[in-house]
């Protein structure tokens, strides 16, 4: 039978996977419409407008969609050589620090996401060529910073409850 976090953290992984699919998505509507935009630009020569804001737009969602992702995939790049030889209490204390250290960073980019989310929101801002609402940019990325950090949290007091030997 899960625990309370097991079930917590299924939760928010299967929300993780959706939010890397959504990327994923995201991604393949800026390579076609990066596509169309060098086709007219070079064989039609007539350059799309919007081709440019909206993908400079898009990469902001696009960077942290897959974040959480990776912790769960445990895809971050990691220098064990030390960190093999040390003891297991030893071993995890430098995981528990590294976590830490990966849900602070997570908080402030949060925080700030969520902050450049609601003042824009509250602007009424707009892009300058698309006209769409600036906020519907913003949010996607502060809604995975945000699924990072809870699942950084999760991760965290799993860590922290395994025995040191099972690190």
């Amino acid at each position: 039978m899960q625990s309370g976090l097991d079930r917590w953290i299924g939760h928010v992984e299967r929300a993780v996977i959706w939010l890397a699919g959504a990327g994923a998505v995201v991604v393949l509507v800026q390579m076609v419409w990066i596509s169309y935009g060098v086709f007219t630009r070079y064989v039609l020569n007539a350059p799309d407008r919007m081709v440019t804001e909206a993908t400079a737009l898009l990469l902001f969602p696009v960077a942290f969609a897959g974040l959480a992702y990776a912790m769960r995939e445990d895809a971050y790049p990691k220098v064990t050589m030390l960190t093999d030889t040390l003891p297991a209490g030893l071993r995890k204390a430098v995981a528990v620090f590294n976590l830490c250290v990966m849900l602070g960073v997570g908080l402030f980019f949060s925080l700030a996401g969520v902050s450049a989310t609601i003042r824009s929101f509250n602007s009424g801002a707009s892009s300058e060529i698309l006209l769409w609402p600036r906020y519907a940019f913003w949010a996607p990325g502060a809604l995975a910073l945000v699924l990072f950090s809870i699942y950084a949290v999760l991760r965290l007091v799993r860590l922290l409850r395994t025995p040191a030997a099972e690190v």
